[in-house]
């Protein structure tokens, strides 16, 4: 069936929780139009999946369920162009770095790639084994692979010991990604990664966030930050009036991934 049809209200919440399987926050005027129906009905079959704990409401959308998010190696099959640029602009504001901190993620991954190609002699400092993967391209970068509890999905290690070995370093920059977007800081999935993203931004002079447009509006478990503790956020869209202004109360740069 062709998505502009119109579906029964079964088949068109399926459609939803399936769209859920490839994009982690879905917003209603979009839902709206693939399943050419109103943004009334779209908001009646949310409310309805969120009540049967399938998915969480956020403001003009919906999430996966909290703690709910696909693991590191299907992210990195979502929003790549989109990625791609965030890599880009993030290293014309990292690029005077001489020590950094990366957090896993699959963006986090892409703007190690870019570091990869146009930085040299510079010490990065990570838990996540994708990051030191692509790193190791470039030989005159020096890698320090945090010790800890490997976690799988993640791709990274996480736990006591990742936190406590972050505590002998300090580094220029902390380039962390995140699950969620929200008004009062960014947030993360994962309990564990939370814990590591919060010691990295606590260990750097200074913090960037870099995430993609689907996670605006979403909240997950760990609050790692708040958004005063955030330098700059890249990103490839426009946030929310909500969130823009929280970024600007708090005096977050804005940097656009043109």
């Amino acid at each position: 069936m062709a998505r502009s049809m119109k579906r029964t209200k079964s088949s068109r919440q399926t459609q939803i929780l399936a769209e859920l399987d490839s994009s982690p926050s879905l917003r209603v005027a979009e839902l709206a139009r693939r399943l050419d129906v109103s943004t009334e009905t779209i908001r009646r079959d949310l409310d309805e999946l969120t009540t049967q704990g399938l998915l969480n409401r956020t403001y003009g959308g919906a999430v996966r369920p909290l703690s709910s998010e696909p693991s590191v190696t299907e992210r990195h099959r979502l929003f790549v162009d989109e990625r791609q640029r965030i890599a880009r602009a993030a290293l014309k504001v990292i690029g005077d770095g001489n020590v950094l901190m990366i957090g896993s993620g699959a963006t986090t991954v892409h703007v190690a790639r870019r570091i990869a190609v146009e930085m040299k002699n510079i010490t990065v400092i990570t838990h996540s084994f994708g990051v030191a993967t692509v790193l190791a391209f470039n030989p005159t970068i020096k890698v320090l692979m945090l010790p800890g509890d490997y976690h799988a999905s993640e791709g990274a290690t996480v736990g006591v010991h990742t936190v406590s070995f972050l505590g002998n370093f300090y580094a220029d920059y902390a380039i962390t990604g995140a699950s969620g977007l929200a008004a009062d800081g960014p947030s993360e999935a994962l309990l564990e990664c939370g814990a590591v993203y919060t010691a990295m931004v606590a260990r750097s002079a200074k913090c960037v966030v870099v995430a993609d447009h689907s996670k605006f509006d979403a909240i997950f478990p760990s609050r790692y930050a708040p958004w005063r503790d955030v330098d700059a956020l890249v990103t490839d869209a426009a946030p929310p009036e909500k969130l823009t202004a929280a970024l600007r109360q708090s005096g977050v740069e804005l940097v656009a991934a043109n």
